[in-house]
């Protein structure tokens, strides 16, 4: 399983995407009416801006991009950074290798491990089929699915899940196991979901535990009758035009020239390509003993790999009606209820320049930076890290890919988010 900096480190990263507009802060608390989304989808970004539109710090050899191309030339960033306004890169920059053994270096096509950053994708498919009248976000858990305790069936909704306000812990996991087919790490993590316990009543914020991710996932493939990976697939990342991004599996992961290897600090400080030594595990007590490459795949709900322009393309598929119509977009998007500063849930990692305010969504935070709403999501795994905000009032959207770890991802994404707000 990727590790959610929100779970594993009360930092998560911010913001995502109110891209369709932002709605109304909901309570969040157990019987608590969901949010009530604008009608308004926002302010129109305008045209397209020209050289002299484009903040000083966002252009090519401005702040950010000087920064940037500094934390490469000091070993301390490998991947990619992407500037888009409204589908026109405006900055691309690619550093580092994608794969060291085969010289394949990284550019614009190749796919990085989302982690954390992958898990909006499950809260997109479930939205899908409440809008098409298959679920409603007040169904229990027991609506849908058997084997759980009784108080999480009769208790526990579907907007509970998706706005991590579950109440549930996260089941122990074994980060020694070795996958080797789709059908065992199915099968693992559905009885691990069922693992899980509430801790606290339904409706208080819980940092999207990992049962939190797992529970929609397989109440999507109860409602659909096929596997979480396939109705993304099909549903989300080809809606969206996405072709580089699936949930690939280790055999591609190894064979596959457009995927970016992790590279994993290991004991002794040296980097490790982490799909090619199963037996090596991450030192960082945050993500102790873990190695991304022993899962087969991602768990229902969580990771997969993307390209920078394919997230872009997905922020636009939300924003025009592609994959959630508008209503269930703001849904999406919709501040549900506020986030501590830091810790706690909070989207700001002690240090960083404050939001001036931070809300959970469903598994896409957003904030107001400068007098603007950026939404956000990131993901951190042994070897990977991602970062992608959109700027609806803007029509900026910004990503981070990286694959090595000590990449200081807060930190770049602090810098975009200063370039593109001011």
């Amino acid at each position: 399983m990727s590790v959610d900096p929100d779970s594993e480190r009360g930092v998560d990263r911010r913001r995502l995407l109110g891209w369709g507009g932002v709605a109304a802060v909901g309570a969040a608390a157990a019987g608590a009416p969901l949010a009530e989304a604008r009608p308004d989808p926002g302010p129109d970004p305008g045209p397209d801006p020209g050289p002299d539109d484009v903040p000083p710090d966002a252009r090519p050899g401005g702040a950010y991009d000087r920064y940037v191309a500094k934390l490469a030339a000091e070993g301390r960033f490998s991947g990619v950074v992407l500037l888009s306004h409204r589908g026109r890169t405006v900055l691309s920059r690619s550093y580092g290798m994608a794969d060291r053994e085969k010289k394949v270096r990284n550019h614009e096509g190749i796919a990085f491990h989302l982690s954390s950053a992958g898990k909006p994708f499950g809260a997109v498919a479930v939205l899908q089929l409440a809008q098409r009248g298959k679920v409603k976000l007040s169904d229990t858990v027991g609506t849908h699915l058997k084997g759980f305790a009784g108080e999480i069936a009769e208790k526990v909704t579907l907007h509970h899940l998706l706005s991590g306000t579950s109440g549930l812990n996260t089941p122990e996991e074994d980060p020694q196991r070795v996958f080797e087919s789709r059908e065992e790490v199915h099968e693992y993590h559905e009885r691990w979901a069922r693992k899980a316990e509430l801790v606290a009543a339904p409706g208080t914020p819980t940092d999207h535990a990992g049962a939190e991710v797992a529970i929609p996932a397989l109440i999507v493939e109860a409602v659909t009758g096929t596997t979480y990976w396939d109705y993304v697939e099909e549903h989300v990342f080809a809606r969206c035009g996405m072709t580089d991004t699936a949930f690939f599996t280790r055999p591609q992961w190894l064979t596959d020239g457009h995927l970016a290897h992790s590279y994993m600090r290991v004991a002794d400080g040296g980097l490790v390509d982490a799909v090619r030594n199963l037996d090596k595990g991450s030192p960082d007590p945050n993500q102790l003993g873990r190695n991304p490459g022993r899962a087969f795949i991602d768990l229902p709900g969580d990771g997969g790999f993307a390209t920078a322009p394919d997230l872009v393309r997905f922020a636009h598929a939300l924003r025009d009606g592609t994959v959630l119509d508008r209503p269930y977009a703001q849904l999406f998007t919709g501040a549900k209820f506020p986030l501590a500063p830091q810790g706690g849930g909070g989207l700001r990692k002690a240090g960083a320049a404050p939001a001036d305010a931070s809300f959970g969504t469903y598994m896409m935070p957003v904030s107001l930076v400068n007098g603007q709403w950026v939404n956000g999501r990131a993901g951190v795994n042994p070897g990977s890290v991602a970062s992608w905000n959109i700027y609806p009032d803007t029509g900026w959207v910004g990503v981070v890919l990286g694959n090595c770890d000590g990449v200081p991802l807060w930190e770049i994404s602090e810098r975009e988010t200063r370039a593109l707000t001011g």
